[in-house]
């Protein structure tokens, strides 16, 4: 017996417990607490773009949720197949029911309920979308529009413009509700640190190498989601220092909704590495952490130059590498996150770690940059 899925549309906002405007990490999160609800998830996107691919959830079989392809942002969230019993669907509008096991959706009772739009095959109204094909888009005027008892087959939820539209589905969603007090930018400075920029705040917090504290970062930033101690010392045969007593044991402060660790020293308590994850899909990192939206700025050209240059997360390695450097990349060591996992395989589970100054690139065999480490 499958229990009734019962969610309520706002349109132009969101869909049942899903709001425009959310993070992918934060939608996945949540679908992950209730697998009672929602047991099969499938993760579809572009492997050959899969740094600003648009990404599809789709949760069979009532929902697809399309993803903005820079900041992994919920778009659109589409209702499909409202009659397959498994689970029962009923969709609500305020006090409505427009459609359940028992009440068929039809054109006329779209009209009835929100009123008139302009023609069309389709009803569309801002942040609505009714359509009456299984999948793909109507073509405007074409026959079937004048049938009031026509079945609606596919609802749609997106943000509105300012002017009341719809907007593109190749867009990226503009600052919304969902958004607040999340990160939106990172810029990243070389043997310096990164100023992180929020969602609805005018004041941004500047995270230094060496001088910011474990107190500040919870006094900026509230506690992070985990504390955990450095166990892996694998990289220390590298160092030149001497390695580390127990007693001055190093600890991460994890920030996963930001997408950013901070490694911190366990004798001063000051910030040693930054760690910045792209989340890009494909990767066995995916998914752990928040995509994080950084920029790598360089040295501006004069004193009065307000703009210095800037390569992003999207940026291919070679490109970002003659930013950083612009002689050939430095020696590389090839890590694969997934040789502690068994049976599990991934597109892109081989990364290579590049070395500079102050920085070191994880890249993968398709010149994607999935984390940038200052130290």
């Amino acid at each position: 017996m499958f229990a009734t899925l019962d969610i309520d549309i706002r349109p132009g906002s969101g869909l049942g417990m899903f709001e425009i405007g959310s993070s992918l990490w934060t939608v996945l999160d949540t679908l992950r607490r209730f697998q009672h609800a929602f047991p099969h998830v499938e993760v579809k996107y572009d492997p050959d773009v899969s740094a600003t691919t648009p990404i599809v959830l789709h949760i069979r079989p009532h929902l697809d949720l399309l993803f903005s392809g820079i900041h992994q942002r919920l778009h659109t969230i589409c209702v499909r197949k409202l009659r397959d019993p498994h689970p029962p669907l009923t969709l609500k509008y305020k006090d409505t029911i427009l459609s359940s096991p028992e009440v068929f959706l039809r054109r006329v009772d779209v009209r009835r309920t929100f009123g008139p739009t302009y023609p069309g095959d389709d009803l569309r109204y801002p942040g609505l979308w009714f359509s009456f094909e299984e999948d793909g888009m109507g073509d405007g005027m074409k026959g079937g529009a004048d049938d009031k008892m026509q079945e609606v087959k596919r609802v749609l939820v997106s943000q509105k413009d300012n002017d009341g539209k719809n907007r593109d589905a190749l867009d990226e969603v503009a600052e919304c509700p969902a958004m607040q007090n999340d990160l939106s930018l990172a810029v990243v400075k070389v043997h310096d640190g990164v100023t992180l920029h929020f969602y609805s705040s005018s004041e941004a917090i500047h995270v230094q190498l060496g001088r910011t504290t474990a107190q500040d970062l919870n006094l900026d930033l509230g506690p992070p989601l985990r504390v955990h101690y450095k166990e892996d010392e694998r990289m220390a045969i590298h160092s030149q220092s001497a390695p580390f007593s127990e007693e001055e044991s190093d600890y991460f402060y994890n920030y996963f909704q930001h997408g950013i660790d901070f490694l911190i020293s366990g004798r001063t308590h000051t910030v040693k590495k930054i760690i910045l994850h792209t989340n890009v899909p494909g990767t066995p990192l995916f998914q752990r952490y928040k995509r994080c939206n950084w920029e790598i700025e360089g040295l501006p050209e004069d004193d009065e130059d307000d703009t210095p240059p800037r390569k992003r997360f999207y940026d291919r390695f070679e490109t970002i590498s003659h930013f950083l450097s612009p002689h050939e990349p430095p020696p590389s060591m090839s890590l694969d996150r997934t040789d502690d996992e068994e049976n599990v395989t991934l597109p892109s589970s081989a990364t290579r770690l590049y070395g500079y100054d102050g920085i070191i690139l994880e890249v993968t065999e398709s010149s994607q940059v999935v984390a940038v480490v200052l130290f």
